[in-house]
């Protein structure tokens, strides 16, 4: 009685796993047509409000968290990675890299996300950043992967 129980679960499981594979993903509205809807209104990779935000928060992070004086002073190279990587249902996102100039002379690679819904407690945009070779407890994985879309 109790193998048949089993049995009977597990036949619900992969045939309910089926079913949901089967239902296309093109059925889900997109984000704009929710009941909340997203705006789909995101800044461009290279809005200064964005980069002047990165700056900010890597300065803040030096500075409170590991002691540091470093810092970011410009951005260069600048360009859009992707756009809505996981489809048109799923929050807006933008995925941007950019080649950044520090105070102490050398420059590196900050790989970037912009999102909607992603600021203070979910309101307005908010950007996710990592700059290559100063995730110093690989928060994003080797080289800021889990930055990338």
């Amino acid at each position: 009685m109790r193998s048949r129980a089993i049995f009977c679960v597990i036949a619900w499981l992969i045939a309910s796993t089926s079913v949901a594979q089967t239902l296309s993903s093109s059925d889900d509205p997109p984000a704009e047509a929710r009941l909340w809807p997203y705006s789909n209104d995101l800044p461009t990779c290279a809005s200064e409000r964005v980069l002047a935000e990165i700056a900010r928060r890597f300065w803040n992070r030096e500075r409170e968290y590991w002691q540091s004086a470093l810092s970011l002073e410009t951005f260069d190279a600048i360009r859009e990675t992707s756009f809505r990587p996981r489809g048109s249902s799923f929050i807006p996102r933008r995925g941007c890299e950019a080649a950044a100039r520090f105070n102490d002379g050398a420059t590196r690679r900050v790989i970037y996300k912009i999102g909607e819904g992603l600021g203070f407690i979910g309101l307005g945009w908010g950007v996710e950043w990592c700059v290559v070779g100063l995730d110093r407890g690989e928060t994003y994985g080797p080289a800021c992967a889990g930055v990338r879309p």
